[in-house]
């Protein structure tokens, strides 16, 4: 559900255009993860921005969780004695992580075109939050 802002020009309070502060809260590592931190305090002029920066938080969030239950889940196969399994759950683990960085990276070209693109589950809840 991409949905073109009509307020996609001008500053920001971070004193950069909406498009280019979008992309910067998807990207990877802890840099977005900042960024947006720092973005949903800050900004009050754009709308566009603060949907990009909540809906990174909320992506952020999920997957420091699904992160979590992937080590204990491998933690938990080790420790019964299911070490071939807890690899696989690893290889899982890996290509969960290729398509996020995937998803990352088509999220960082729809900012930067100054679309609102909403994800599934969490792109409502970000939106509520603007």
């Amino acid at each position: 559900m991409a949905t073109p802002t009509p307020g996609g020009t001008g500053q920001t309070n971070l004193g950069m255009a909406p498009n280019v502060a979008g992309l910067l809260c998807y990207v990877p590592c802890c840099i977005g993860l900042i960024f947006s931190v720092v973005a949903a305090i800050v900004e009050k002029k754009s709308r566009f921005v603060r949907f990009h920066a909540f809906q990174s938080l909320l992506l952020h969030g999920a997957l420091i969780a699904l992160w979590f239950a992937i080590m204990v889940l491998q933690v938990g196969l080790g420790v019964v004695g299911l070490g071939p399994l807890a690899l696989l759950v690893q290889l899982l683990a890996f290509v969960v992580g290729v398509a996020l960085l995937a998803m990352t990276v088509f999220m960082m070209i729809k900012a930067n075109g100054g679309e609102e693109f909403e994800l599934p589950t969490i792109g409502p809840m970000a939106r509520q939050w603007v």
